[in-house]
């Protein structure tokens, strides 16, 4: 099993310093660096103080000059935002500046509310579409002049300047449905799943759409990775402190979601969470039993459930409205207790 990490720049209320964010921040990846962590992962966001990602290849380049061996994830930019010549670009120059560390996620976002105000007409679960054209053709821009005429882009001939350092950047999909894993088999990317606070069942069921892309297309040499909100304590006080913090950021969540409450200045209005259903509900002890929360001991176990499953990669996924020193404290666990299981 590899490790990667993600986190964003969060703030859940106007009280926290943004300087202090952005420390906590890079202190985070730090310490992932230097634990062997794969890949730091990073988003893309808009107008949203808990996912402040408004350009995820400033953040790499930003991580990249206080990390050392990981490697840099974009994870995932949203495709329907971008011309494909400003992607490939701002993508490659992070390749250069890191010295050969990108690794390019691309995606079909997650929010209606960021579309209405990112591109103004397009449904969400339309977005996959632009993605099957993009992905492709930053690739050609990487290798030279390319023209092109498609459906949702056209321009004349040019390329991507710079160009990556590696011969190959690593391609990633993010997958939820049969279409989308079907995509990112056939084209030889890797895939990352978010199950959200679903249960372990979704996870098998994204396994399940792997093996029968995987069957259809005659094989594949990917990495299949999986995401949860992880944290990881050793006593009752970090317990309720973590399971408080989840409950109000998917009550934020579900807002967003759902569509059931107003944003302020980038902070979503919390939904009561007797509101919430399907992906945001937020029963104690679901969200404990579903997401990567527990001892030490409890963690490796589920871990290794994954494992079991077929999953290449955890992403260990730090934010979720915890406290600062939370965060570093399940970190520090998790790189203690739990890593050395697995090495």
């Amino acid at each position: 099993m590899k490790f990667h990490f993600a986190i964003n720049l969060e703030r859940m209320d106007d009280t926290t310093d943004m300087r202090a964010v952005r420390d906590h921040t890079i202190e985070m990846v730090k310490m992932a660096d230097a634990a062997g962590f794969e890949i730091a992962w990073a988003a893309e966001h808009h107008a949203l103080e808990m996912t402040i990602a408004p350009n995820p290849f400033q953040l790499m380049t930003w991580w990249a000059d206080h990390t050392t061996n990981i490697r840099l994830g974009c994870g995932v930019a949203n495709a329907a935002y971008w011309h494909p010549i400003n992607l490939a670009g701002e993508a490659a120059m992070v390749d250069l500046l890191s010295g050969g560390r990108l690794e390019l996620g691309l995606g079909s976002g997650a929010y209606q509310r960021e579309f209405d105000r990112m591109k103004p007409g397009l449904p969400q679960p339309e977005s996959y579409k632009y993605l099957q054209e993009m992905l492709p053709l930053v690739q050609q821009l990487w290798e030279g002049d390319v023209e092109h005429d498609g459906e949702y882009w056209q321009f004349p001939k040019s390329t991507s300047c710079p160009k990556p350092l590696q011969d190959k950047v690593p391609m990633w999909v993010a997958a939820r449905s049969p279409i989308t894993f079907d995509y990112a088999v056939e084209n030889d990317c890797n895939i990352m799943c978010w199950p959200l606070s679903m249960p372990m069942s979704e996870a098998v069921k994204y396994r399940g759409q792997l093996d029968e892309s995987i069957a259809k297309y005659g094989g594949w040499n990917g990495t299949f990775a999986l995401m949860r909100h992880t944290c990881v304590w050793d006593n009752e006080e970090d317990r309720t402190h973590t399971l408080g913090a989840i409950r109000g950021a998917l009550g934020r969540f579900g807002n967003l979601m759902m569509k059931k409450g107003d944003v302020v200045n980038g902070f979503p209005d919390v939904v009561s969470l007797e509101e919430l259903e399907g992906n945001a509900r937020v029963d104690p002890e679901m969200l404990e039993e579903n997401l990567m929360f527990g001892t030490p001991e409890t963690v490796i176990t589920k871990i290794k459930a994954y494992e079991e499953l077929g999953v290449d990669a955890f992403i260990y996924y730090a934010s979720m409205g915890l406290d600062m020193d939370g965060q570093k404290r399940s970190m520090q666990l998790f790189i203690n207790k739990v890593m050395p299981e697995f090495a």
